[in-house]
């Protein structure tokens, strides 16, 4: 997989060696020092900025599909302008959820855990204007199953940001799939649905990300990163 710069770092509880991209500092600290790492110039393979893909691809897959074989009120919209909605929320949130609340919250053998604690908690930091996200606003009796579809599809992303995190170390990064999932959400989301249908294609698109986070788990397991050994053969 991916490196990035590789430090040495000795786990005093097994006494084994771990590759880790660069020693993190204290938690206080990281705020300023991760950030600044991130906004330089890093190690960073160039496929990690694949990932960012992710949040469109599975939108649109699921929109089209939805248009396909439901109704064609699903059919994506196009307003490209809602990519500036993405790029404040994720610049300016993933400072306070990736560089300093994940560090806090993580274990050194287990990351899946809280990145779904912490994605719980991103989906109720929306709870005061859930009502005004999507097109279909307000959603009336269908505000709570709303909630809950937005709920499960940003606790899944949370997971995915922290599997980037864990394996890079670049808030950047964080940053960016934060800013391609809200994006590809307001750019596409389709304008003529109602309610009840826009709660329903948020519920299939967390399912579809939900299919995402089973095969990393499966793949890296509740670290969401490979072992040392196996991460250097693949480089």
């Amino acid at each position: 997989m991916p490196c990035g710069i590789v430090s040495k770092h000795v786990d005093t509880d097994s006494g084994s060696l771990q590759a880790r991209k660069f020693r993190r500092p204290p938690s206080s600290n990281r705020l300023l020092y991760a950030d600044f790492r991130g906004f330089l110039a890093r190690r960073v393979s160039a496929r990690w900025y694949c990932v960012l893909l992710i949040p469109a691809v599975l939108v649109l897959t699921v929109l089209f599909f939805m248009k396909t074989f439901v109704s064609p009120v699903f059919a994506p919209n196009r307003f490209f302008i809602g990519v500036g909605f993405g790029f404040v929320a994720g610049f300016f949130e993933e400072i306070g959820w990736m560089g300093l609340a994940f560090p806090k919250m993580r274990r050194v053998d287990n990351a899946l855990v809280p990145a779904i604690l912490l994605g719980q908690l991103w989906g109720a930091w929306h709870i005061p204007v859930i009502d005004y996200l999507g097109t279909s606003t307000p959603h009336g009796a269908y505000w709570f199953p709303f909630l809950l579809a937005f709920t499960a599809a940003m606790t899944a992303m949370r997971v995915l940001i922290a599997w980037v995190d864990s394996n890079t170390n670049s808030v950047l990064l964080a940053q960016l799939l934060h800013a391609s999932s809200t994006g590809s959400l307001v750019v596409f989301s389709p304008g003529r649905v109602t309610a009840a249908q826009e709660s329903l294609w948020y519920a299939v698109y967390a399912a579809a990300l939900w299919l995402v986070v089973a095969i990393l788990a499966a793949t890296f397991g509740k670290r969401l990163t490979l072992p040392n050994d196996e991460r250097a053969s693949r480089g």
